[in-house]
């Protein structure tokens, strides 16, 4: 659904402008909260049959926005209870990153195949014929499927000459490649944070906007406030996000009228990455040390390998991710600035809550999440006149972006520094794939390879905090890239 403005997109970017303006402007922060589900869903212009059920889920929405938690559903607990904790100037964060809002969730039928009207009641039947159990009947003419018996096997469907079986399957769970969402009692959606890789896709797929995941926003607009020095690093896939007209250039300089000190291109730490990792494909797998290597940029591709490959642990790349390379190289040049990084991916919330990379990365937010901020303040990036140069990166660490991006650039780093080197490159996307990939790895099969595993189908452009369409964010990327002054980062 992403690059189409459904509901649920409005309501999500009005929601992150209105916490945005909170940040702002607010002064009485508590009644204003308790205002805000109010002037979000007006009585008289809501198009929904139940408005205070409506509120009632934008008052969660506002809550994750926050930073802050669910309310429980079993006990009085008040929209504002925490708020004194979240508002602060500093990364605020309590696990878990995605949570399911009970009330916004449909419970959609798991795994089910339902005969719909398009039965036309042929005689020669063949649901029936190839249904193993028996669970296909001929009511009133037409075909009638016995959930009690039915193993869901879907041989009724594919033979039906019309395509009258539907075959439904919960949005959320369809594009979960951990299999992390369950049923409660009531047969809601809930998240296993055991399985979970928090890579949002959940997230970007349920057509309830029931999934959502924690926000920082607040707290980097009260650090901008204080008066330090906050400096912004930009993902790859920003390309093309706010607009078509919103050129790098002009986005850079919005960004600094939005209140950033500077801008760097978090490509500048892929290609950093793209070197190192070069490196380490010829000094451990081109030896044998290794039987393959893994890349490492994508945190919620490493925590699958990490949660359900443990074997695979010591084969991903110890290179640092780009956000992490770019973060340290922002430190070192301006060593009392708070650094803030601007992508696509949830998942880099957690990476950056952890304890080794806290004090790298100061705050994460997306690209959905900043453009609520551009509307708090009324900037538009495509009307930008000042423009800032974007030159800092090559065209390997720009194309990180798309999927088969990482490898591709590796490759050209390895065959450039080490032309003798014969290199073999595997890419999967979407978590189903990567386990399939790290399932052959595992099994032998992708000896001598280095591997990219990207978590979302098309790689960071189709991320969860992205704003465009996947194939539109792919060609704007590719159109930076070829910008770029050089292809390769020089061997250091």
């Amino acid at each position: 659904m992403r690059g189409i403005d459904t509901q649920v997109r409005k309501i999500r970017r009005r929601i992150f402008k209105e916490v945005a303006n909170l940040a702002y402007t607010s002064t009485n922060l508590k009644d204003d909260v308790e205002a805000l589900p109010y002037k979000i869903v007006n009585y008289e212009e809501s198009e929904y049959e139940n408005v205070y059920r409506e509120r009632a889920i934008v008052r969660e929405r506002i809550r994750l926005a926050m930073g802050l938690s669910l309310r429980p559903e079993n006990a009085p607990v008040h929209v504002t209870q925490g708020l004194e904790e979240s508002n602060i100037d500093e990364k605020y964060y309590e696990p878990p990153l995605m949570q399911v809002i009970p009330s916004a969730c449909n419970a959609c039928p798991e795994n089910k195949y339902e005969v719909t009207d398009k039965c036309m009641g042929c005689v020669a039947h063949p649901c029936r014929e190839v249904c193993p159990k028996g669970a296909i009947s001929m009511k009133n003419g037409k075909s009638v499927i016995d959930q009690e018996k039915c193993i869901r096997c879907g041989k009724c469907k594919s033979i039906c000459p019309y395509d009258a079986i539907s075959h439904q399957v919960r949005p959320c769970l369809g594009h979960c490649g951990v299999n992390a969402i369950k049923n409660d009692k009531k047969g809601r959606a809930y998240i296993d944070t055991d399985l979970c890789v928090s890579c949002g896709q959940c997230m970007v797929s349920c057509p309830f906007g029931a999934i959502a995941d924690k926000s920082q926003i607040f707290q980097l607009i009260r650090a901008m406030q204080s008066g330090r020095k906050i400096i912004a690093q930009v993902a790859p896939a920003f390309v093309g996000q706010f607009g078509k007209d919103a050129t790098p250039d002009k986005i850079k300089s919005a960004l600094k009228e939005l209140g950033f000190y500077d801008v760097y291109e978090t490509a500048i730490g892929a290609d950093m990455g793209a070197m190192t990792e070069a490196e380490h494909y010829v000094e451990e797998v081109v030896t044998g040390k290794l039987p393959f290597l893994l890349t490492s940029c994508c945190p919620s591709w490493s925590m699958l390998a990490k949660k359900f490959f443990p074997e695979t642990i010591d084969k991903i790349s110890n290179a640092l991710t780009p956000m992490v390379a770019t973060a340290r190289k922002i430190k070192e040049d301006h060593p009392d600035a708070s650094v803030v990084f601007i992508g696509p991916c949830a998942s880099k919330k957690l990476e950056a809550s952890r304890r080794t990379i806290r004090s790298d990365v100061d705050f994460v937010i997306t690209f959905e999440e900043l453009a609520g901020m551009f509307e708090a303040k009324g900037l538009l990036p495509a009307q930008e006149e000042k423009v800032e140069p974007m030159n800092d990166a090559t065209g390997a660490g720009r194309g990180y972006g798309v999927a088969g991006g990482v490898a591709s650039a590796i490759e050209e780093c390895i065959r450039e520094y080490h032309p003798d080197v014969e290199v073999n490159i595997e890419h999967a996307e979407s978590l189903t794939e990567c386990k399939k990939m790290l399932m052959l790895a595992k099994a032998g099969k992708k000896n001598g390879c280095l591997i990219e595993g990207m978590a979302c189908p098309g790689g960071c452009v189709a991320g969860a905090g992205t704003n465009i369409a996947i194939p539109q964010a792919m060609k704007e990327v590719a159109g930076f890239k070829a910008q770029a002054k050089k292809k390769i980062p020089t061997r250091g």
